[in-house]
């Protein structure tokens, strides 16, 4: 949950955020909850009581409350609506109950997470519009950043683009900050990191009785009805199996066979425009600055800080995933052994991350050296939510504006300082003047 405040002005009719606080919602998304939707209102309370606390009293009632979920409940309206529209209804009467003026819960389209991604993060790190130190509004110069998102359930890619998409559905226009903006943008559901993990578990069920991705010496007890339950994986579900006994799967850290399973997670071959990514969907070649956030940071992160890979080049995240995947089940404990729930999982994630980059989006040596990998930008979280809350603004009404905008203290601080520099060398000037007028008139 995210906390946002905004000023009662607004620029160019968007609202200006920032982030305020935040709070991790314990236990999986509401999508979870589906069969026991009760469940999925009763786990945002203990965020909602924290904003009552943080939200000034007086506020409460005129402090909009949205819900926003994304992939995780794309999937499951796909499959049940039923239980999707049960886990809404019991998520918006935990939200009624509270002061704040609660304004709906959407399932947001995979178009609108990735859009809202790009727009946070361009927003964050002031690409749009930024505040001069003069106390005054200004566009810089510098243009946008693409925003790439891997979630659990979807990845987004998303930047601006000069030309025309090929395929309208990919194409959004926007309007911001009295600017307009061509986007290019794709969601690519079942992609998510834990719908790719529970795809290669499939896969290794049935094709291997072990796990290359994971590490040898890693062994676990695998129920396959759980496996085969996600909509992502019910198509590799076999015509007949037991679905209540249990299987027994070991990794043998084999980063050859682990790349062959993650490969054939994607189509390269289908493609009816002038390129592709992957899928048979359209995309433009990959240009300038990128931002990867959520799991790609993660992921990133584990290689460099825990593993001390270094991943600057194409070619060093090639070797960093390959010695990830050669790891051990012992060598990843000894190196990061507060985090054994998530170990087994890294050789996967990072090989899938490689592969998408790589082959899915089409990045290479010189386009990759433009890809940072961040969880912030400054103080804010970088995700769709900060974007979300960018859209919305425009249909909440600005407070009257003040006659006259302030400069902060600082600003005025730096004003007076170069009012006394500019009256002191004006001064020097004009003595000097006087020394030679004076000069001039002994000769």
């Amino acid at each position: 949950m995210f906390i946002y405040k905004w000023p009662a002005d607004k620029e160019n009719d968007t609202g200006i955020v920032g982030q305020h606080s935040s709070c991790d919602v314990h236990g999986g998304g509401i999508s979870s909850y589906a069969d026991n939707p009760s469940r999925a209102g009763q786990s945002l309370v203990e965020c909602l009581d924290q904003a009552l606390q943080q939200v000034p009293k007086e506020r409460h009632g005129d402090t909009p409350l949205y819900l926003g979920a994304t992939a995780g409940m794309r999937l499951l309206n796909m499959t049940s609506p039923e239980a999707s529209a049960s886990v809404l209804a019991a998520v918006t009467q935990t939200l009624t109950q509270y002061p704040f003026d609660f304004r709906g819960a959407h399932i947001l389209s995979g178009q609108d997470e990735g859009v809202f991604g790009w727009v946070t993060a361009n927003y964050l790190l002031e690409n749009f519009i930024k505040y001069g130190w003069v106390g005054r509004w200004f566009r810089p110069r510098k243009g946008t950043l693409g925003a790439m998102d891997l979630g659990g359930a979807s990845t987004q890619i998303t930047f601006e683009t000069a030309s025309p998409a090929e395929d309208p559905a990919n194409e959004v226009q926007l309007w911001l900050y009295g600017q307009p903006y061509r986007v290019y943008t794709h969601s690519f559901l079942c992609y998510g990191r834990d719908q790719v993990l529970l795809r290669l578990l499939a896969s290794a069920l049935q094709t291997h009785g072990f796990h290359p991705c994971w590490p040898r010496g890693y062994s676990t007890q695998v129920l396959p009805q759980d496996v085969y339950e996600s909509p992502c994986v019910a198509s590799q579900q076999p015509q007949a199996f037991n679905s209540s006994a249990r299987v027994s799967l070991s990794g043998t850290s084999d980063p050859a066979l682990c790349r062959s399973l993650v490969v054939r997670l994607f189509n390269f071959s289908s493609c009816r425009f002038s390129r592709c990514s992957f899928n048979g969907i359209f995309q433009p070649p990959v240009a300038g600055k990128f931002i990867a956030f959520s799991a790609f940071f993660y992921t990133m992160d584990f290689l460099r800080t825990v593993m001390g890979l270094s991943v600057a080049t194409v070619q060093q995240l090639e070797v960093a995933v390959v010695t990830v995947c050669n790891q051990t089940w012992s060598e990843l404990q000894a190196r990061a052994p507060g985090q054994r729930a998530h170990l087994p999982h890294y050789c996967a994630g990072a090989m899938f991350m490689q592969q998408l980059l790589s082959r899915g989006y089409g990045f290479h040596e010189r386009t990759f050296g433009g890809v940072t990998f961040q969880k912030k930008a400054g103080d804010a979280t970088v995700g769709w939510a900060l974007g979300y809350m960018l859209n919305l603004t425009n249909m909440i009404p600005a407070e009257p504006p003040a006659l006259r905008k302030g400069t902060d203290f600082g600003a005025w601080v730096v004003l007076v300082l170069l009012s006394a520099i500019l009256l002191l060398a004006a001064t020097v000037l004009l003595l000097c003047r006087a020394c030679v007028a004076k000069g001039s008139s002994a000769i």
